[in-house]
């Protein structure tokens, strides 16, 4: 473990587990890892290796699973020094790998890894599929002052009926979680956000007795098995009241919800972004991009272009005239025509619209093609997917690749091959 200047002990490692199929983002994930879906602009998972690198972390561990997780993960972040000179980091941050091991739950991905690499000093483990804001290292000062065995960040949410709640004493030592309670049987609004901090001895609880079964069934998911069984058996589980925000973006309607949050909250530079108006960011540092902002500029005072709320660009995009933006995220490469309408959605890079198209709260995958007069209202359309001419779509799914004909109304509906390909 690293040393702040003033003699207090950091944490310096990160234990990400990557699973799984993520059923409940496709079609989005068919054929990419949830890590590498695209918010504002770059990955899922680039947000949480960046917040922890600038948090003093410099070993990020993945715990990956299955073939399109670790092959997409890896060509994209490789060992992960890149980033430094990308964001400026003062120091490098190493990115590692679990080697192929069989695992079946979020712990078992962590155990696997911490043993495989001999990790003996506390660790933050952060789900894939976050997006927060936190400050590990206050995090884990709070964890050292409750002599924790281990620290569960958590969140207060409006709505508690899809998160495991916790019941807290005075001390915020956790007496037990509900799960996935009805408001009126919750004990709190305090919410598991999946972020926590392990204590250097902290497997050695499956060397007890009691433990045996979870050790050979593998039953090692820390939401179901590992904190119900450690606070029965008396171990120190703290919660740690987090004051930044958190999204769970496993669900393309949290994923918007995360979007549209970030988008309004954060500062031009957290989005790496140049503001054009006060209301308008876009993305890039060459000439190219700065005549290109000019060129928008002068749409938007010329009433070219109309933009309500926030609107994201990305680089080396081409927008046409008499359309309206709205809480909109456009990413690099992309097309858009004359006369479209792109409201509370987020469309992906070199993506290509024809002329009076509508999206409406909706997510467009990566290369997307959508013809003329086209009209989607609360979908998800799949990478590389085509959409012919004077289509209607109406909460609809769209798989990567297919093809929706010409005139087709679609309600209600997905539209997907029979194969899925392996993971």
């Amino acid at each position: 473990m690293a040393i702040f200047s003033r003699g207090c002990v950091m944490i310096t490692k990160a234990v990400i587990p990557i699973g799984g199929e993520a059923t409940r983002l496709r079609p989005l994930t068919i054929e990419t890892s949830k890590g590498l879906v695209r918010l504002l602009n770059k990955p899922i998972l680039e947000h949480s290796i960046l917040n922890l690198a600038k948090d003093g972390i410099e070993e990020v561990y993945l715990g990956v699973k299955g073939y399109v997780n670790y092959t997409s993960l890896f060509d994209y972040f490789r060992e992960g020094y890149w980033l430094k000179k990308k964001y400026g980091l003062e120091k490098e941050v190493r990115i590692r790998y679990m080697p192929r091991y069989e695992s079946t739950t979020n712990g078992d991905a962590v155990w696997y890894t911490m043993q495989y690499y001999g990790i003996k000093e506390p660790v933050v483990v952060i789900q894939g599929d976050n997006i927060y804001q936190l400050n590990v290292q206050d995090m884990f000062r709070w964890h050292k002052k409750k002599k924790a065995f281990m620290t569960i960040a958590l969140q207060r949410v409006d709505d508690v009926t899809g998160f495991g709640v916790a019941k807290i004493d005075d001390d915020y030592r956790i007496e037990y979680f509900v799960e996935k309670p009805k408001p009126e049987e919750a004990p709190s609004n305090l919410a598991n956000t999946g972020i926590y901090i392990l204590s250097e001895n902290f497997w050695e609880f499956l060397e007890d007795g009691w433990a045996r079964e979870m050790r050979e069934s593998r039953k090692l998911d820390f939401g179901s098995n590992i904190i119900p069984a450690l606070i029965e058996h008396g171990y120190n589980i703290y919660g740690y009241p987090m004051e930044g925000y958190w999204f769970d973006v496993g669900t393309p309607e949290r994923y918007l919800d995360a979007a549209m949050y970030l988008l309004h909250h954060l500062a031009p530079q957290e989005l790496e972004a140049i503001p054009i108006t006060q209301d308008i960011y876009m993305q890039g540092k060459s000439e190219m991009s700065d005549n290109l902002r000019e060129k928008i500029r002068d749409m938007v005072k010329r009433g070219l272009l109309l933009v309500n709320g926030k609107v994201l660009l990305g680089r080396h995009i081409s927008i046409g005239r008499e359309t309206a933006l709205e809480d909109a995220v456009i990413d690099n490469y992309s097309i858009i025509g004359r006369n479209c309408e792109i409201l509370h959605s987020v469309v992906m890079d070199r993506v290509k619209l024809g002329d009076n198209v509508r999206i409406v709260n909706s997510i467009i995958g990566r290369h997307v093609e959508i013809g003329d007069n086209v009209r989607i209202v609360n979908s998800v359309i799949g990478d590389n997917a085509v959409i012919s001419d004077n289509v209607r779509m109406y909460n609809v799914k769209i798989w990567p690749h297919e093809f929706v004909e010409k005139g087709a109304t679609l309600e209600h509906y997905t539209v997907r091959s029979v194969r899925v390909p392996r993971r």
